[in-house]
């Protein structure tokens, strides 16, 4: 995860990656509009209030205790009492979400702010087509806290707004900013005398000499082989342009069967077919992969930029690890090789029924200041999505070679959001399909096939609310 000055300029024209899980229960929720009965806090207007706190109600944040583990929310709520002495914050961490908060999103008792993430998150497609959720367009007009002359929205990545828009409504705020690339190690390869490939002929040249050299060129997270694919779509992206992800995102007929699809599949059955995977891959979880990673059994691995993050306990001095883009498939791509993914993640949310919708929503302006964010990157070495926040701020090796990846990246940045759209297509559909792809049990044809009727079983599906994503 990542964040800096540069990335004012990285115009990565991203959307949302998230962890998923859960639906809302059977039952519907009780929504929005009214509150059952419950007391609503609201206060007065005015420039200093702009989002009308009432300056007494108290606040109930609820967190997702994972990577970031929970320490930057008490900074954030310590940050937000400074402003409102009077306010009583209760704060509480959990993994947990959907099994903790279904019951009381049911019930219209939710907390005021929600970090919806993990394993165990509830599905935005139900929390959105049940009206459960907040509309955090407010947010967007009022003014920063401590950027002068900007609305928080002018202080914003790109990207940030549309990943968390529903059918043109803002109701989840993305926090942290992530790129996805290919990661490798600089020393070994200084080591070793070998230069990170930019074409994909040169890849598969240099995946022998990798191959010959004892060390298994790739490996991935085997029980969670949807990582995989990340550079396949990202390859297809940059071979046919960004027409590619809409389509896929709209679910369009034939999405996955494109031509720059095929291309790309084609390609990445190399990898497979030369046996240039690490062995004994597909019964790996993320972490004993990317630990394997990181021992030197293998070169490469597919993640987001919450690698180094999560592997610092276990990765050795020195290792350098660093993000680089997919490699070009020829001459005739549509974006540059310098092209990354870089989309907002970490979604928070403020739920419709809860009693104080506008402290969540000046919550949310307390994380999106300038010292808000730069006490999260501080704390956690990943950046957030306000433009510039981390300057002045030491970042670790890996997250300043996304800070670079991004700013070659410019305006040429691209992402996809059906797996935020519909987290069944990618978490169990098309991961399937990776799963059998890249353990060789199946051909590129056949992979792209089952893609597709994954994405066509959604498409049919009239139990599945439906989005439709400009270009």
């Amino acid at each position: 995860m990542n964040r800096r000055d540069i990335l004012r300029r990285s115009a990565a024209a991203g959307l949302l990656a998230t962890p998923a899980a859960g639906l809302l229960a059977g039952c519907a929720t009780s929504g929005g509009g009214d509150k059952g009965g419950t007391e609503v806090y609201k206060g007065t207007k005015s420039e200093q209030n702009p989002l009308g706190v009432k300056e007494d109600a108290p606040l109930e944040v609820m967190i997702f205790n994972g990577g970031f583990g929970e320490d930057y929310a008490k900074a954030h709520e310590a940050m937000y009492t400074e402003r409102y002495p009077k306010a009583k914050i209760k704060h509480s961490a959990t993994q947990e979400i959907a099994k903790t908060l279904q019951p009381r999103f049911v019930d219209g008792t939710p907390p005021d702010v929600v970090n919806n993430s993990g394993k165990d998150q509830i599905d935005f497609n139900g929390l959105v087509s049940q009206n459960a959720l907040a509309d955090l367009g407010e947010l967007l007009s009022a003014p920063s806290l401590d950027i002068p002359g900007k609305t928080v929205k002018e202080t914003l990545l790109p990207g940030t707004v549309e990943v968390g828009s529903y059918d043109g409504t803002f109701l989840v705020m993305n926090y942290t900013y992530t790129v996805y690339g290919i990661w490798h190690s600089t020393k070994l390869f200084a080591d070793r005398g070998w230069e990170y490939a930019k074409t994909w002929d040169e890849h598969i040249a240099l995946c022998k000499k990798i191959k010959a050299a004892g060390i298994a060129p790739w490996t991935y997270a085997g029980k969670h082989p949807r990582y995989m694919s990340w550079p396949v779509i990202s390859t297809a992206i940059k071979f046919g342009g960004p027409s590619v992800a809409l389509a896929i995102d709209n679910l369009e007929p034939n999405a996955w069967k494109s031509d720059a699809m095929k291309a790309a599949a084609d390609a990445w059955h190399q990898i497979v077919k030369d046996k240039f995977i690490l062995d004994g891959t597909p019964g790996l979880d993320h972490v004993q992969s990317q630990t394997a990673w990181c021992q030197g059994k293998a070169a490469f691995i597919s993640c987001g930029s919450w690698l180094e993050n999560e592997q610092k306990s276990v990765t050795p001095a020195g290792f350098n690890m660093t993000v680089a883009p997919t490699p070009s498939l020829g001459s005739g791509d549509k974006l540059p090789f310098e092209a990354v993914r870089g989309t907002a993640g970490e979604p928070f949310m403020v739920p419709a029924k809860a009693k104080n919708v506008a402290g969540g929503l000046d919550y949310f302006r307390t994380m999106l200041s300038k010292k808000g964010a730069q006490d999260f990157t501080k704390k956690v070495a990943s950046l957030t999505v306000v433009a510039g926040a981390a300057e002045g701020v030491e970042l670790p090796f890996g997250l300043t070679t996304v800070v670079r990846a991004l700013d070659a990246s410019g305006t040429n940045g691209f992402n996809w959001v059906y797996n935020n759209y519909y987290r069944k297509l990618e978490r169990n559909l098309v991961d399937a399909a990776c799963g059998e792809f890249f353990s060789g049990r199946i051909g590129p044809a056949e992979f792209l096939d089952q893609c597709q009727k994954g994405a066509d079983s959604i498409a049919q599906d009239s139990s599945i609310k439906k989005y439709k994503r400009a270009a």
